[in-house]
């Protein structure tokens, strides 16, 4: 690691990458008219997609959050069912489950990913369980070997929570095209962004299905008939609500997809610097956290954290980095020991890996736009912090 000039850089956490095509698309969707939901370029977005991931059908919406709540609905979910899901993940998750009346069940995860345990999964089938929400953490995912044998064993959905895993693969398959349904989020914190949106993607070619996935996106209508010409005017038919993204926000999707792999490999670039330039941490064990990913992981390296010894040491970390202008920050406060978790009836104790995990998680600075320079400042200042003599 090179040495460094005492100065103090700015390192945001985040930054909105652009690829130089964003304002071209958008000019192309205004002079077409191409403004609403459903138009030119949610084509696009859509087709590429389903062709890249090798997806069925893909349906393009107004965020991940509404794509799984697309996903619940599509399901027949409702009152006593229930849905496994990770502790460990965003409010959505458990909210799609809570809006139809249904009961979130939370379960611990692997300390080595920190993604949903398959053994525990097992534990919390009832007769009540109606699916599976593998979440894939950070663009890492899941065991979806396994859990698609628990989930056939059992007969139960699986709705992969791929918001974070765009262009992630498990083995030979890229994550989202693992289950029944999934849920893409292109929000302006992900790797490839369209401000606010998201995707549902559908891994089944049954046209019944795709159909009233359509209806539910569509305010319950059969809007989506009248725009091919199948009926000439359009009626409520179902329920459902208002999903569908503006096309100007899918001209700069579309700009930032195109160059997907681009993306991928700066990320990665940067990601590897810090595992290589924290080795020592790492080996030592004063820090553990992500190393060399599993040969059949090919992660979007969505994000790069490290676990330190507890909640206090953390946050020490995280202020002093800041006081050096470097904006770590956490990650998700369990599930079971939220306010809203506790009225489900969990309390402290309850997962202890987890509840391990969100004290002492801190996620380090990474964007697509990010130098190595940048990247090695972020290193020094951990690296001084770190040292067992510094105060």
């Amino acid at each position: 690691m090179k040495l460094l000039m005492v100065i103090i850089m700015k390192i945001p956490f985040n930054k909105i990458y652009f690829t130089g095509n964003e304002l071209k698309l958008i000019k192309e969707a205004l002079n077409m008219e191409s403004v609403s939901g459903d138009g030119y370029f949610t084509s696009k977005v859509s087709s590429l997609l389903e062709e890249t991931f090798s997806i069925p059908k893909v349906l393009m919406t107004t965020s991940a959050t509404h794509a799984l709540d697309i996903a619940m609905m599509l399901i027949g979910l409702g009152p006593k069912d229930e849905v496994i899901m990770p502790s460990f993940t965003f409010p959505s998750t458990a909210n799609s489950v809570m809006l139809r009346g249904a009961i979130p069940v939370f379960t611990e995860i692997l300390p080595s990913n920190l993604n949903i345990d398959p053994d525990d999964i097992e534990k919390k089938i009832t007769k009540n369980t109606r699916a599976i929400i593998p979440v894939h953490y950070g663009g890492v995912g899941c065991e979806m070997d396994r859990i698609i044998n628990i989930a056939e064993k059992h007969r139960l959905y699986i709705i992969e929570d791929a918001a974070q895993g765009v262009n992630s693969k498990y083995k030979d398959r890229f994550l989202g095209a693992w289950g029944y349904l999934a849920c893409y989020s292109f929000h302006g914190t992900k790797n490839y962004i369209s401000g606010e949106g998201g995707a549902l993607a559908i891994n089944s070619k049954d046209e019944e299905l795709i159909e009233r996935a359509q209806i539910i996106r569509q305010k319950g209508t059969n809007r989506n008939k009248f725009l091919k010409g199948k009926v000439d005017k359009y009626s409520w038919v179902d329920i459902g609500s208002s999903y569908t993204p503006s096309d100007i926000l899918m001209a700069v999707l579309y700009g930032q997809l195109q160059q997907m792999n681009v993306i991928k490999e700066k990320r990665r670039k940067i990601v590897s610097y810090y595992i290589e330039n924290l080795n020592k941490h790492l080996k030592s064990g004063s820090i553990k956290g992500m190393t060399t990913l599993q040969k059949y992981q090919d992660s979007n390296h969505h994000l790069f954290y490290i676990l330190l010894e507890n909640e206090a040491l953390r946050d020490k970390v995280i202020k002093r980095l800041r006081e050096f202008g470097i904006h770590a920050t956490t990650h998700f406060e369990p599930l079971h020991s939220s306010f809203m978790g506790q009225t489900l009836g969990y309390t402290l104790g309850d997962f202890p890996i987890t509840e391990r995990v969100g004290k002492s998680l801190l996620r380090l600075p990474l964007y697509t736009s990010m130098t190595i320079e940048e990247a090695n400042y972020v290193v020094y200042r951990l690296d001084e912090i770190l040292n067992p003599n510094y105060s």
